[in-house]
């Protein structure tokens, strides 16, 4: 689990390709302790790590996680964003992040405002019910807070230091980000689809309050 508070901008030092996986080789630059088996979220990602040294770790990502995120296109020498598993005695200064991409956003619109940028993003519209005005929306990893939204766009208002220490400062139009909803609205909307589906799949009793006055309840 993480925040969405990014902690470092990694660079990507080495890709083997296997078959349709990938394993990464991540450049740190404020990070230079790891263990074995620690989450890694990379662009909002949670990869596993599986070897590391000095200032530097290596992780694998699978054929569903580059089909359902940017992974897929980094090459050597890209930045990412960095942020290390929560600890249960750390403020969440963001919103809970799970690491497990919904699917890819584009950027497609960039208008400075006063000393923010306005980035506007498509997506799949299957993804809008989870998204909501003041609602949080995690980008390559990063905390953010929906300005506005609609059927599969939203909008996010960039504070310069965002921008600053965060790879926001390289998004231009066309740029292809992971984008997770926020998790609880997820929950929330699965408990109330499925508890509407089991009321409709069950039959009708014929109590009603009519029927119960009439035998004297």
């Amino acid at each position: 689990m993480f925040t969405g508070i990014i902690e470092d901008i990694g660079q990507i030092l080495e890709i083997s390709p296997t078959l349709k996986e990938k394993r990464l080789v991540v450049k740190t630059f404020k990070f230079s302790e790891f263990k074995k088996g620690e989450s890694i979220a990379v662009n909002g990602v949670c990869l596993t790590v599986e070897n590391f040294g000095h200032n530097y770790f290596e992780a694998y990502a699978s054929e569903e996680t580059l089909k359902r995120t940017n992974l897929q296109f980094l090459k050597s020498g890209d930045k990412v964003n960095l942020e290390k598993a929560l600890q249960l005695n750390s403020r969440i200064g963001g919103h809970l992040v799970s690491g497990h991409v919904d699917g890819l956003a584009e950027v497609v619109e960039i208008t400075p405002k006063g000393e923010s940028t306005i980035f506007t993003l498509k997506f799949s519209s299957d993804l809008s019910p989870f998204i909501i005005p003041k609602g949080s929306v995690a980008l390559d990893g990063i905390s953010l807070t929906v300005n506005t939204c609609g059927s599969g766009y939203l909008t996010v208002n960039i504070i310069p230091a965002t921008k600053k220490e965060t790879t926001i400062s390289i998004w231009q139009k066309g740029t292809l980000v992971n984008l997770e909803t926020d998790l609880i609205g997820k929950y929330v909307h699965s408990f109330l689809t499925h508890s509407n589906s089991e009321k409709k799949s069950k039959p009708d009793s014929g109590i009603t309050l009519d029927f119960l006055q009439k035998y004297g309840f």
